[in-house]
């Protein structure tokens, strides 16, 4: 029983410490997507993902490294992009780069695991969004994408149909110059509320990511390591780590950025470079996001889809290896344990302080954004917490004569399940009598 104990400390303990050797890009990356999405339209980006032409892509991949890096999020972006009259492959690019190209993810990656692994993250997923385009032609087939968009207008008019709020387009505001929106202290209360928001939304994957990596970092010894990964085949152990990688997410369940702990503990445990980037590429395969994509597109588009992000993912991640290989870029050190563990006055301290004095102003002008007059235009989820525009939300719901708005379809079905749950007593209306 006491092995056990201290077993179960030290794995605490070392998931306590890779927090703390993150935090400051936690804090960084997030405040600075929640300045982007603050301050960038989306009824920009629809208007110009129409087709599946070059810029488009280009588009698609720019407006996905600036918005949230919740795969929940995105996938749910990219459905009303589709809906909306985006090409279904530059809606999947938008996917893919507003997971695996976003600037928080990149800064905890360099930190956690090391720079090579940040870089390769980005070299890889524009690798990944380019073999995406060439053989969507031959994955998505036309009859499978146009009867997945009629599933979607299909549902939405059943959706009108019932007890859901229509779409608002008088809720979005007249957009004021972008100059003096950024001079605005209400500009900056709603770019704190999308910071708090996404770190609400993402609380569950960062924390159950971060324990995760802690116990395999601690208590998965090399042998079962060495069960799970080829190790001295050359190639071949870089092609079956990069097929395998995916594997891991897919059943791990944890998306979004918190899986970079989980990278860090199978870097340490043996996963080739190559292998180390598909497995944090693959957020968006995970059994929750298939069974949504499931209820999106259908099984038919849904099974090439899965299929087609797991081949590109494993390519892009053993392309990057060799790629890397060849300038001597892959790290030739493997760490016993992700990080040291322990206090020291050293840099990491230093901007940790700095960093929390940052975020204590962000608590504060998200619980101030009224009185600076920020947040007319948005609205949280109830579910998840994320912050969503109200004229652009995903979806909508009304429950005793209250509007909802939500990141997702797949929370307004968790709200209509039990809306009890998910509303407080005080925020619902009083019936007035007849």
């Amino acid at each position: 029983m006491s092995q056990a104990l201290t077993a179960i400390g030290l794995s605490l303990q070392m998931a306590f410490f890779m927090i703390w050797e993150t935090l400051w890009p936690l804090v960084l990356g997030f405040g600075l997507s929640g300045a982007v999405q603050a301050f960038v339209s989306r009824s920009q980006m629809q208007r110009l993902l129409g087709d599946a032409g070059v810029r488009s892509l280009a588009r698609a991949s720019l407006f996905g490294m600036i918005s949230s890096s919740c795969s929940y999020a995105a996938s749910a972006m990219a459905k009303s992009l589709f809906q909306k009259g985006a090409d279904f492959t530059t809606a999947m690019v938008f996917m893919l780069a507003s997971t695996n190209l976003v600037l928080e993810l990149g800064l905890v990656l360099w930190i956690l695991i090391g720079w090579q692994f940040a870089l390769a993250e980005y070299v890889g997923g524009i690798l990944m969004i380019g073999m995406l385009a060439l053989i969507a032609r031959f994955v998505f087939k036309p009859r499978l994408v146009r009867a997945a968009r009629d599933r979607l207008r299909s549902r939405e008019a059943g959706v009108e149909m019932g007890d859901h709020e229509p779409p608002d387009e008088a809720a979005e505001a007249v957009s004021e110059p972008l100059g003096r929106r950024l001079r605005s202290a209400a500009g900056w209360a709603d770019a704190a509320g999308y910071t708090m928001a996404d770190l609400t939304m993402l609380r569950q994957e960062l924390i159950v990511g971060y324990l995760v990596a802690g116990f395999l970092a601690v208590l998965v010894p090399a042998t079962l390591w060495n069960l799970v990964f080829f190790r001295g085949h050359g190639l071949a152990t870089s092609v079956e780590n990069v097929v395998i990688g995916p594997l891991i997410g897919v059943i791990s369940f944890v998306c979004s950025i918190g899986n970079v702990p989980l990278a860090a503990a199978l870097w340490s445990g043996g996963i080739s470079f190559g292998g180390v980037v598909s497995f944090v590429f693959a957020d968006l395969i995970t059994m929750p996001l298939i069974l949504i994509y499931r209820k999106l597109y259908g099984w038919a588009l849904t099974w090439r889809l899965v299929a087609a992000l797991w081949l590109v993912m494993s390519v892009a991640g053993l392309g990057t290896e060799l790629l890397f290989r060849a300038v001597h870029l892959v790290p030739t050190i493997r760490p016993s344990r992700p990080v040291p563990v322990g206090f020291s006055w050293n840099y990491t301290t230093v901007l940790n302080v700095i960093f929390l004095l940052v975020f204590a102003g962000l608590v504060w002008l998200h619980r101030n954004r009224e009185r600076l007059g920020g947040g007319g235009r948005y609205a949280i989820d109830p579910v998840c917490g994320m912050q969503v525009e109200k004229a652009n939300a995903p979806a909508r719901a009304r429950f005793e004569g209250q509007a909802f708005h939500f990141c997702s379809d797949h929370c307004r079905e968790r709200f209509e399940r039990d809306p009890h749950r998910f509303v407080r007593p005080a925020s619902v209306p009083t019936p007035t009598g007849s």
